[in-house]
């Protein structure tokens, strides 16, 4: 048994459990993808750690995830707009790095930076100790 995605227009519509003959006799794009598969490393599944597995189109496939056959590969809708996809990896990356600690992205207070470089973006989330 294998996970498979069903691709509609480069999107992903489904994701089932099944064995290759039985994909065979199904209507449409099915492509087979690894929930053990994560920014083109494929990890151990009791541990969480990385290990030798093979990595199958760099991430897991996800309902409405995009697959790109060009990569060979599946990831998620862009985050944000000025995030950009790393094809090494297929994860979204922002555009200044993200500091140690608890922090989320704005979007908007990126765009409203006018410095150059931008600095804005990263906003620190309160903690338990802040409340």
């Amino acid at each position: 048994m294998a996970f498979f995605a069903k691709i509609v227009d480069g999107i992903v519509r489904d994701v089932i459990v099944a064995d290759h003959d039985y994909i065979a006799t199904q209507d449409g794009t099915w492509v087979e993808t690894c929930r053990d598969t994560f920014g083109g490393k494929h990890y151990d599944p009791v541990t969480g750690q990385e290990d030798d597995g093979v990595a199958i189109r760099k991430n897991y496939a996800g309902l409405g995830y995009t697959y790109d056959p060009s990569l060979d590969a599946f990831y998620s809708p862009q985050p944000f707009a000025s995030w950009v996809l790393d094809t090494e990896t297929c994860l979204w990356q922002a555009p200044i790095p993200k500091p140690e600690g608890n922090y989320s992205w704005d979007e908007v207070a990126y765009q409203a930076d006018t410095s150059n470089p931008k600095t804005a973006g990263w906003v620190q989330k309160p903690g338990i100790d802040d409340e």
